[in-house]
């Protein structure tokens, strides 16, 4: 009989080193981070869609709006997503840029994925009480995508830019009419409590009128009393709308530029087209 003691044969230790190395491998594949591009300036244009004259402009844009407000918004376009999706991609973009200052987490990334046709509006933490949700999708919908359906991207990214600058700006009115109300819990219950209440009402009702001998009662002691049962106060639907609350090529700004040190917690909006 062999002893508990006895060392195990040596393909043993190496099948099993085998598969240490193995567990290894896929840990780091799980957690590697994507590709990202290097941040050259206010326009990053790695999948090169963006014509030298829009760049330029984009570029003063993004320049002017920093100057004024200390917003650091940021337009890249990439060439693949590295098979992560858009709203990962986008938060760990920003991060690693660390796009805005650093108490005010007042930073942007407008990112555009062409060849996966995805999109992203990220949002600093600063700023999604401006920015929302809502009004990010709404740009992002009415704005960039039908330029993106016909190719131009520059016109496309300039629209969403012009929006964006706009809500941060505080001229949002415009963008806010265009924001379709979400139906609240109690929106989608209400037609279902009218209708219980109703049931409720008739049945009542129906066994007040087959009671007679309470009818008589009353009636010996002087007119006839009609007892309803209580009515409801009426109701008030209450809902409220509103956003809650998110390669090679670049373009390099008009100066030295570089993230202040901001975060994001995935504020913001996807969209595709």
């Amino acid at each position: 009989m062999e002893s508990a003691l006895e060392p195990q044969p040596a393909r043993f230790h190496i099948l099993r080193a085998l598969v240490a190395c193995l567990l290894l491998l896929v840990a780091t594949l799980a957690f590697a981070a994507p590709n990202y591009p290097e941040l050259t300036g206010r326009v990053v244009d790695q999948a090169n869609v963006i014509p030298d004259a829009d760049r330029v402009t984009l570029q003063k844009k993004l320049k002017d709006l920093e100057d004024k407000s200390g917003i650091q918004l940021v337009v890249a376009t990439i060439r693949s997503l590295d098979g992560y999706d858009v709203e990962t991609y986008a938060n760990g973009l920003f991060r690693a840029w660390k796009l805005g200052e650093a108490k005010k987490n007042n930073g942007v990334l407008f990112l555009v994925a062409p060849s996966e046709r995805k999109m992203r509006i990220e949002v600093g933490y600063g700023l999604e009480g401006t920015l929302t949700d809502a009004l990010s999708k709404v740009i992002l919908a009415t704005a960039v995508t039908p330029k993106f359906k016909t190719g131009d991207f520059g016109a496309g990214i300039e629209r969403g830019v012009d929006g964006i600058i706009e809500v941060l700006s505080g001229d949002s009115a415009e963008w806010v009419k265009k924001v379709r109300p979400q139906p609240t819990a109690f929106d989608e219950l209400l037609p279902l409590l009218i209708f219980a209440l109703f049931i409720f009402i008739f049945v009542m009702m129906a066994r007040s009128a087959g009671r007679p001998g309470q009818y008589r009662r009353y009636r010996r002691g002087g007119p006839p009393i009609i007892i309803l049962p209580p009515s409801g106060g009426g109701w008030s639907d209450g809902g409220s709308f509103g956003g809650g609350s998110s390669w090679g090529g670049g373009g390099g700004g008009f100066d030295d530029f570089s993230g202040g040190g901001g975060s994001s917690g995935g504020g913001g909006a996807s969209g595709d087209w």
